[in-house]
C-alpha cells in the first residue's frame, strides 16, 4: 500500500470520537481553529466564531465548553490561534477591527485591538507562521477593497491599547476580499482571494503593492476558499462560491509551462457519490505525509464527502456520515494525529478521528435557527448549478 492510500483509507476510517453539547443559544459555527500545544498535546484548544456574534472555546479532546466571548459590536468573519502560544486568539470584525484575547484571563475585554480606517468592514484575515504580521480583507467600499496590515509583535505585553495599521494594499482586488491565507512557512508570503475571481500571492518584504504582486490566477468564478499546497508549499488552490475547484503551480511562473494544474467548473458535476449527492464544498486540506491535496464538501442534511485532488481529476475517498444534521460550515485538520473537527448549521462541533467510537448521543435533529446575521454570511448558491460550462 502506498503513502497515499495509507492516508486515503486513515481518512475514510474517520469516525465520530466526540460531540460537544448544544448550549443555551444554539448558534451556526460559522469558523474554527484549533491551537498549536505549546507544552502538551493534551493542552489544544479549539475555538469557533459563531453567528450570535460570540467565540466559543472548547477543549479539544473532550469538547467541553471552557469559555465564551459574547456581544461583538459586528459580524465575527474567522477566529485563529497564534502559531507559537495556544492562549492567544485573534478575531476579526465587520466593525472594522481585529481583536487579541488572551484566553488564560478571566476578564471578556480584548487584551489588544487592531483598529482598521474608518469605512473598512472586515470579512476575512489571517496571521503569519511567525505571529508577527496581520493581515484582514474589506467588503468593496465604493470602488476599494483594501488588504489591511499590522504588526502583531509583543501582544502578550501591552493591555488594552489599540493599534493602527502598517499600511494597506488597495490595487489588486476590485470586490469584496473573502479570503486571506499566510504561507505555512514563509511569513512574508501571503494569498488573497476575492468575489472579483481573483487569487493573489503577495511577498510583503517588498517596498510597495505593484512590486509586491508576484502572480495573480483567475478562478472565473466568486472565491470562497484558498489554501496553499505541494512540496515546499508552492502550489495555491481556491474553492468558490459555485462550487468549482482551481489549483495552480506558482513555482510555473518563470516558464513555460502552464501553471494551471486542474480547474474544475462544478464539482458537483464532476464526482459520482453512490447513494448521495454533493451540494457544495467547504474547502481544502493538504496532507504533507502524503503529499495530497484533498477537498471537504457535504450535502445540506450533514453527510461530509473527502475528495481526492490529482492533476487528472477529482475522486471520492470517502464520506462522514451520521455527525451533522445540517451543512457544514467549517473545518480544522491535525496532521499530528490524523483528526478533523467540523462545525455546521446545527450549532454542533464533532471531533473526528480514525476508527473512533462515539460513546454518547446520538445524531441531533436539524435545528431551524433564526439567525440575525443569515444573510450577511455568504452562502453556497445552487442555483448556479446548471451555468454555462
Amino acid at each position: 500500500m502506498t503513502a497515499v492510500e495509507k492516508i486515503e483509507e486513515q481518512l475514510a476510517s474517520l469516525r465520530i470520537a466526540k460531540r460537544s453539547a448544544l448550549s443555551e443559544e444554539p448558534a451556526y459555527v460559522l469558523d474554527v481553529d484549533v491551537s498549536n500545544p505549546a507544552q502538551s498535546e493534551s493542552s489544544r484548544l479549539v475555538a469557533v466564531s459563531c453567528s450570535n456574534k460570540s467565540i466559543r472555546v472548547y477543549n479539544r479532546e473532550t469538547l467541553n465548553f471552557l469559555r465564551e466571548y459574547s456581544s461583538q459590536s459586528g459580524v465575527l468573519n474567522g477566529v485563529r490561534f497564534a502559531h507559537a502560544c495556544d492562549s492567544v486568539l485573534f478575531s476579526a470584525c465587520s466593525d472594522g477591527t481585529v481583536r487579541c484575547w488572551d484566553i488564560r484571563l478571566a476578564t471578556q475585554q480584548a487584551t489588544q485591538v487592531f483598529s482598521g480606517y474608518p469605512s473598512n468592514v472586515f470579512i476575512s484575515f489571517d496571521v503569519s507562521c511567525n505571529d508577527l504580521i496581520i493581515c484582514a480583507g474589506t467588503e468593496k467600499v465604493e470602488k476599494d477593497a483594501f488588504l489591511v496590515f499590522w504588526d502583531a509583535r509583543g501582544i502578550t505585553n501591552c493591555a488594552s491599547a489599540t493599534r493602527e495599521p502598517l499600511g494597506v494594499y488597495s490595487e489588486s482586488h476590485n470586490d469584496d476580499i473573502t479570503k486571506i491565507c499566510f504561507h505555512p512557512v514563509k511569513p512574508n508570503s501571503v494569498a488573497s482571494g476575492s468575489t472579483d475571481g481573483l487569487v493573489n500571492v503577495f511577498d510583503i518584504n517588498k517596498d510597495n503593492e505593484d512590486d509586491a504582486l508576484i502572480s495573480t490566477c483567475n478562478s472565473d468564478s466568486s472565491v470562497s476558499f484558498i489554501g496553499w499546497s505541494g512540496k515546499d508549499y508552492k502550489e495555491v488552490y481556491c474553492v468558490t462560491h459555485d462550487e468549482g475547484f482551481c489549483w495552480w503551480d506558482i513555482a510555473q511562473l518563470d516558464t513555460e509551462e502552464s501553471i494551471t494544474l486542474l480547474h474544475v467548473l462544478d464539482v458537483r458535476d464532476a464526482v459520482c457519490i453512490e447513494n448521495d449527492t454533493l451540494n457544495y464544498l467547504v474547502g481544502g486540506l493538504y496532507h504533507e505525509k502524503a503529499d495530497k491535496l484533498f477537498l471537504l464538501g457535504g450535502t445540506s442534511t450533514g453527510n461530509i464527502h473527502l475528495l481526492g485532488c490529482g492533476t487528472d481529476g477529482l475522486s471520492l475517498v470517502g464520506s462522514l456520515c451520521g455527525g451533522h444534521s445540517a451543512t457544514v460550515r467549517s473545518f480544522c485538520w491535525n496532521p499530528a494525529d490524523e483528526s478533523l473537527v467540523t462545525g455546521g448549521e446545527d450549532a454542533q462541533l464533532l471531533l473526528w478521528k480514525p476508527g473512533a467510537v462515539e460513546r454518547s448521543l446520538t445524531k441531533k435533529t436539524s435545528l431551524k435557527i433564526a439567525s440575525s446575521v443569515q444573510k450577511r454570511v455568504r452562502v453556497h448558491n445552487s442555483s448556479l448549478k446548471s451555468r454555462k460550462k
